[in-house]
């Protein structure tokens, strides 16, 4: 059974409920107006009639004078002798001479009785007459609730036809209502099927902004759900491509220098030194793919510790300014006392990182800037290069996995493999900081780290 049929049959059963709970209080509330109705018209001629009744000079009913004829019209009377006998009658009751009540008559007290005579329904009042203590007769007035009978039949008739028409109603409208409610549903299905089918993530669920619902909801989470899946899977394709790329090249060579021993038959030192580099940088590559994917499982634990982060810098300075050589100059312009809580030898490795990149990346003759500022509850660290810049297009991918800017030169022998940014991104936002970067081509880089210190 459908969703849509299993909500249409509970909307329906719902109103049914509802229906027969509100046509049972009108049908009982109805029915008690109109037995009060009648019970007011029977006191209010059982009143007239006392009124008028005599009683002779020894306690007995000498004279019964009923009243009009158009007061009594729709009622019913009879007196009762304490012997039994009928004593007097009212026109509208011919020659009847059974009870309008027998159990009322016997009872001896005022009461309402509904009581079926010769197949008439009833409403039959009964009240004892007494002079004094004493019993001297008993007075019944009865009307007829044949037009209540009525009545009660219609108002029935007509309560079940409503309901009837009301539920059915309730049931066709739920239908085209959660018809039109779940059709992105459908949609969801179908699109679900189609990527199974032909394996296409970029297929997205129609969605109109009227629909901004609980189900307009779940269509935009699925889209961003799509959006997300299809990014992950074209990642994990140009991660496979570049994985394999890097791979091909230190191999290639690695083979090429192995066949040209073999072939010369015996171990040249360039060949050797070739092969040696090859093989270090399949180590940092594979080194690198590790580390992140331990990061991105968790497995990765960063060991926090208090660090006197100015202290670290000076000592990866001096470690650079080795690196530089004679090739350009490292300039550490300032340097303010820090201290933060983090893994010592992580943070050195995302300072490593962007200063051996700058120094990479900076012409001959060029300059590398170092300092860093304490800045209220912040600490600004600023690797600052004079080299060529980053393109605007590839700043927004420049932490991505195997993204390098300059794709388009020749990879030299010490180039990276695109992993250190990423690495140094993870590093530094799993310790609470931010790395941004800021390039203008032909205006050198800039990096800045954003770290939370020790109050």
């Amino acid at each position: 059974m459908s969703l849509r049929l299993r909500l249409t049959l509970l909307y329906s059963t719902f109103m049914g409920g509802i229906l027969l709970i509100f046509g049972a209080a009108v049908y009982i509330l109805v029915n008690v107006i109109l037995l009060n109705q009648v019970d007011t018209m029977l006191a209010n001629v059982v009143r007239d009639i006392t009124q008028v009744t005599k009683v002779n000079s020894v306690g007995e009913l000498s004279l019964i004078s009923l009243p009009p004829l158009d007061m009594t019209s729709n009622a019913y009377v009879q007196v009762w002798g304490p012997d039994g006998k009928i004593i007097a009658t009212s026109p509208s009751i011919g020659s009847l001479t059974k009870s309008l009540d027998p159990l009322g008559l016997q009872s001896g007290i005022t009461s309402y009785e509904d009581s079926y005579l010769n197949g008439a329904h009833l409403r039959v009042l009964s009240v004892p007459l007494k002079y004094g203590q004493r019993m001297i007769g008993t007075l019944q007035v009865g009307a007829s609730l044949g037009v209540v009978d009525a009545t009660q039949g219609n108002l029935l008739s007509t309560m079940a036809v409503i309901a009837v028409v009301a539920v059915l109603m309730a049931a066709i409208g739920s239908w085209v209502v959660l018809g039109r409610a779940l059709s992105p549903l459908e949609a969801i299905t179908d699109t679900v099927d189609q990527i199974n089918r032909a394996d296409d993530l970029s297929r997205r669920i129609p969605f109109q902004e009227q629909n901004e619902d609980e189900v307009g909801d779940l269509v935009v989470s699925f889209n961003q759900t799509l959006e997300r899946l299809e990014s992950l899977f074209t990642s994990q394709q140009r991660f496979l491509a570049d994985v394999s790329h890097e791979l091909r090249t230190p191999l290639t060579v690695i083979k090429g220098n192995v066949d040209l021993i073999r072939h010369m038959k015996q171990a040249d030192e360039e060949s050797l030194s070739s092969i040696d580099q090859e093989a270090g940088r399949l180590t940092r590559l594979v080194g690198g793919l590790l580390m992140l994917a331990q990061a991105e499982s968790g497995k990765l634990t960063l060991v926090s510790k208090p660090i006197e982060l100015d202290l670290l810098l000076t000592e990866v300075f001096t470690e650079m300014c080795v690196l530089a050589g004679s090739k350009l100059h490292v300039h550490l312009n300032e340097i303010d006392q820090v201290m933060v809580n983090g893994d010592r030898d992580r943070l050195k490795q995302v300072f490593l990182n962007l200063i051996s990149n700058a120094i990479q990346y900076t012409p001959q003759g060029g300059d590398v800037f170092l300092s860093m500022t304490k800045l209220g509850d912040q600490a600004r660290i600023i690797v600052r290069d004079t080299g060529p810049g980053i393109p605007a297009e590839d700043l927004p991918h420049i932490f991505d996995r195997f993204y390098r800017a300059e794709k388009s030169r020749t990879r030299s022998t010490t180039s990276g493999f695109g992993l250190g940014l990423s690495i140094a991104h993870w590093i530094v936002e799993h310790h609470g900081g931010q790395l941004k970067v800021e390039s203008k081509e032909g205006k050198g880089t800039t990096f800045v780290i954003w770290l939370s210190v020790v109050k």
